[in-house]
């Protein structure tokens, strides 16, 4: 008669190298490293039996252990979104169910939370950059944040901090585009707002506040060299044309159109 199969025994748990981590024997062979938790978990000591089901079991809860030191170890010092966190374990080739079994387990101990995240990220945004909320909102998305956490989370940028901030900002491109036109600078101080990632009204509001200097000097200076440029590269067409062309280019480029005549009328008198 076959004598009975007997489970095998943990017969020595040494210490490795790295801290909290041991190896565990089973009737004096190696068998399995394993983490403090887990060994505190499952109650491992010298004498107790373990048979294939509980060794696949505490191996499992042992690969959650180590993908959660490392999760740990990216979290450290900087909020994490679940996204960013399942793409660090991916890149670690951590298999998908040890994954999820991570993820959950953060969750339950509030060390990810994709709303809490939104609402941080949003208040150092609106503090730190020059960006609005659309872009926010989409570097929010691509972060993996879902849409409630998202618009959640810009309650944190009032409407009234995104135009004072606007304004700031704004005064900023109206600097860089001094040369332009008035109608021009307000027309590419709108576009870099809108670049930035704010949204029309709030670029109203933002515009409406802003003083714009104009310096009739400087307005005129402007005119006179754009119109000399613009009127020698349209020499070729007749003078009616010429006028047209000449107009048609300097009214886009922002200037106004009674001043724009004046030179025309003055030319027309040359001519």
């Amino acid at each position: 008669m076959a004598e009975k199969e007997t489970t095998p025994k943990v017969t020595k748990i040494t210490t490795q190298k790295r801290q909290g981590r041991y190896n565990v024997y089973l009737d004096d062979h190696y068998a399995f490293p394993i983490s403090e938790d887990v060994m505190i978990k499952y109650r491992i000591f010298k004498g107790m039996e373990i048979d294939k089901k509980l060794q696949t079991e505490i191996l499992a809860a042992d690969d959650v252990s180590k993908a959660y030191s490392r999760a740990l170890t990216y979290l450290s010092g900087h909020l994490r979104t679940e996204k960013e966190v399942e793409q660090k374990l991916r890149e670690n080739e951590i298999p998908e169910p040890t994954i999820e079994a991570t993820l959950k387990k953060l969750r339950e101990l509030d060390l990810v939370d994709d709303l809490q995240y939104a609402a941080s990220y949003v208040r150092t945004m609106a503090r730190t950059s020059d960006k609005g909320p659309v872009v926010i909102k989409r570097n929010l998305r691509t972060k993996g944040v879902l849409e409630n956490d998202i618009e959640t989370g810009l309650r944190e940028y009032s409407a009234e901090d995104q135009v004072e901030n606007g304004i700031e900002i704004g005064e900023k491109l109206s600097h860089r585009y001094r040369r332009e036109p008035v109608s021009k600078m307000k027309q590419k101080v709108r576009q870099g707002l809108m670049t930035k990632g704010f949204t029309g009204d709030v670029i109203t509001q933002i515009l409406d506040q802003m003083h714009f200097e104009i310096d009739p000097e400087l307005e005129d200076e402007k005119l006179k060299s754009e119109f000399e440029k613009v009127w020698h590269r349209n020499r070729r067409y007749a003078f009616s044309q010429r006028k047209m062309r000449t107009k048609r280019t300097l009214y886009g480029k922002g200037f106004q159109s009674d001043a724009i005549n004046q030179l025309l009328d003055q030319q027309e008198n040359i001519e």
